[in-house]
C-alpha cells in the first residue's frame, strides 16, 4: 500500500504517554526534545536545497510558551519527544524565533514539493493538530472556553453543567479515478490555474459510506452515474485538515452533465490526450506529491479502472 507525502508514519505517538504528566515535564526539561512550531498557520523551514523543515528546542523558543500552546506529537526515531507548538499572534517573537534559527515562517502549500517526505509529514502533522485547537477553544455546544488535557489530544469545556469533551478531528473527503472504457474522467474549478485538470473529489456527507460519496460526488458534479467502486489509499491533506480517501471508480455513462457550479469544465481524456497535452504545455496536472496525482498515474501506467 503506497504511503503518501504529508504522512508521518515514521514517529510513534505514543498515545499512552498523553496522561503522563511526570514524563512529560520531564521531556519539556530536556534538551534533546524538539519542537515544531506553528505560526498563523506557517511552518518553519530553511529555504535551503532542498527545504529542510527546522525543529528547534525549548531553549531556542525565546519565548515562555503556555502549557496549553504545547502539543504532544510523538517520539521520533533518535526516542526524542516531539511536540507541536501554536504560537499564534507572538508577532515579534515569532519573527525572533525564525531569525534565531535562519529560517522563516512559510504557508506550506508554498513549500511542500520542495521538502522532504518527513519533514512534509512533520510539519502537515503539527499544522494540522495546531489548527483544531485554534478553532475549538470554545465548546461548540454551550459557548463556554475549553481547556486542554492529555498533552493537546482533548478539550473540555469549563463549564460544569456541560464538560463535553472535544476531541481533535478531521475531515474525511473523497477523491476518485473515474474511467469509462479508455478514457478518465478530470474535471477543473474556475479558481485554478489556466489548463489545470484532476480527477474529481468532495466532502463526505452525514449519514453516508465512503462509497456512497463517491457516487454522489460524480453525480453532483459531472451528471455521471457510477457503478463499482473500490478503495485505493489515503492521504492526510492538512489544508486545513482534511484526510483524502482515494478510489476508483467505474462509470456507467460518458454524457457529461455539468450539475452544479462546483465545476467549470468536465472532460473525458484519453492516455494519449494527457500524454500530448502536458508535453504541448496545453495539459496541467495536480503535483505528483498529491493522491490526486496517484490515482491518475496508476491509470496513466496501464490500470484499467
Amino acid at each position: 500500500m503506497k504511503e503518501h507525502f504529508y504522512s508521518s508514519t515514521w514517529l510513534d505517538r505514543s498515545e499512552e504517554r498523553r496522561d503522563d504528566a511526570d514524563w512529560l515535564a520531564a521531556c519539556l526539561a530536556d534538551t534533546r526534545t524538539r519542537v515544531v512550531p506553528v505560526w498563523r498557520q506557517r511552518s518553519l523551514v530553511r529555504m535551503t536545497d532542498p527545504v529542510r523543515a527546522i525543529e528547534i528546542t525549548i531553549d531556542n523558543l525565546q519565548v515562555q510558551p503556555a502549557a496549553d500552546d504545547l502539543f504532544f506529537l510523538g517520539i521520533d526515531v533518535e526516542r526524542r519527544a516531539c511536540f507541536g507548538l501554536a504560537l499564534a499572534d507572538a508577532g515579534d517573537a515569532s519573527l525572533e524565533i525564525a531569525a534565531a534559527v535562519g529560517g522563516e515562517f512559510t504557508d506550506l502549500r508554498r513549500v511542500g514539493t520542495m521538502l522532504e517526505a518527513r519533514d512534509a509529514g512533520l510539519l502537515a502533522y503539527a499544522r494540522a493538530i495546531t489548527h483544531w485547537h485554534s478553532t475549538h477553544r470554545f465548546c461548540g455546544a454551550c459557548g463556554t472556553p475549553t481547556e486542554v488535557r492529555r498533552a493537546g489530544w482533548l478539550r473540555i469545556c469549563t463549564n460544569p453543567d456541560c464538560e463535553r469533551q472535544h476531541f481533535p478531528r478531521t475531515d474525511p473527503a473523497v477523491i476518485m479515478r473515474v474511467v469509462h472504457g479508455d478514457r478518465v474522467l478530470m474535471g477543473r474549478q474556475a479558481a485554478w490555474p489556466e489548463n489545470w485538470y484532476s480527477v474529481l473529489a468532495g466532502f463526505v456527507e452525514p449519514g453516508e459510506s465512503l462509497e456512497e460519496a463517491v457516487r454522489r460526488e460524480v453525480r453532483e458534479e459531472a451528471g455521471i452515474a457510477v457503478g463499482e467502486v473500490r478503495y485505493d489509499s489515503s492521504q492526510p491533506w492538512p489544508f486545513p485538515a482534511s484526510l483524502m480517501v482515494g478510489f476508483s471508480a467505474v462509470a456507467e455513462e460518458d454524457t457529461i452533465q455539468l450539475a452544479s457550479d462546483e465545476l467549470e469544465d468536465a472532460r473525458w481524456f484519453s492516455r494519449e490526450e494527457i500524454h500530448d497535452g502536458v508535453e504541448a504545455g496545453t495539459l496541467r496536472l495536480s503535483p505528483t506529491l498529491s493522491i490526486s496525482r496517484h490515482l491518475l498515474d496508476v491509470w496513466l501506467d496501464g490500470a484499467d479502472s
